[in-house]
């Protein structure tokens, strides 16, 4: 069990506006004054801009939805690390299970995206989990497994420096959560899949990015092994997201 503060990452998804945006940021800088964690929102690339600006002088750290594996070049629509760290952003989701299924990602693209982000200084999240069909075959281990193996050996000695987040994609946006016990077991094979690959396993955060809400936040964060949450629909709700706040601690 690590003494790390705990990290609270919001995924707004392909939502927002930049009247709600104001809005909510707003709302949630002034209620997060007192946090015990780190927080983050993770925005469209859209609203980088704006939120760079409106979280100035205040904790929240700002993150971004996707990056390019390139450094630049004729990559029409794509996003390099060197232009997300010109907005200050910290951190940059990738493999997140929607881009995996929707916009086919596999394991090493993944992998190498994770590294482009490590080459700027910005903290890659590194998204892995089974669907419902490999959960009930019982390939959980398996899948997480190999899709963080990917990003080890890719990164190497990098690796300690990567935030992970455990989502079981039969839990996104479904209501339907894995129980504190389920995600704190993937979390403890997670954790001991770290130690086998770098000596500084403990410094890497560990998110579970199933439905976490307010009102399962407190049990889930009591695990010894979930380092905070990734969170989707609660982080567009300013009470519901400073309530998970609240509870990482």
């Amino acid at each position: 069990m690590t003494t790390k503060k705990k990290l609270i990452a919001g995924n707004w998804k392909m939502n927002g506006g930049v009247a709600a945006n104001d809005a909510l940021v707003r709302a949630v800088i002034a209620g997060m004054k007192d946090a015990a964690c780190t927080v983050a929102v993770c925005v469209p690339a859209p609203y980088l801009s704006q939120l760079q600006v409106l979280r100035h002088g205040s904790s929240l750290e700002l993150g971004a939805q996707d990056v390019s594996k390139h450094e630049q070049g004729a990559y029409t629509g794509e996003v390099s690390a060197l232009m997300l760290k010109d907005f200050g952003v910290r951190y940059v989701i990738v493999g997140h299970s929607e881009r995996r299924q929707y916009h086919g990602e596999g394991d090493q693209l993944v992998a190498d995206k994770a590294k482009a982000a490590l080459a700027h200084g910005i903290t890659p999240i590194v998204c892995v989990g089974e669907t419902l069909a490999e959960r009930e075959a019982g390939r959980t281990e398996e899948v997480v497994k190999r899709q963080l193996a990917a990003v080890i050996h890719t990164n190497g000695h990098c690796i300690s420096e990567i935030v992970v987040a455990y989502e079981p994609v039969w839990a996104i946006g479904t209501g339907r959560t894995a129980t504190p016990e389920q995600a704190q077991q993937v979390h403890a094979r997670l954790r001991a899949q770290l130690q086998a690959a770098t000596p500084h396993a403990d410094r890497v955060h560990i998110l579970y990015g199933g439905s976490m809400n307010a009102a399962n936040a407190a049990t889930l964060l009591a695990q010894p092994d979930i380092d905070g949450g990734l969170i989707g629909g609660a982080s567009l709700k300013a009470p519901d997201f400073l309530q998970i706040i609240s509870a990482a601690r």
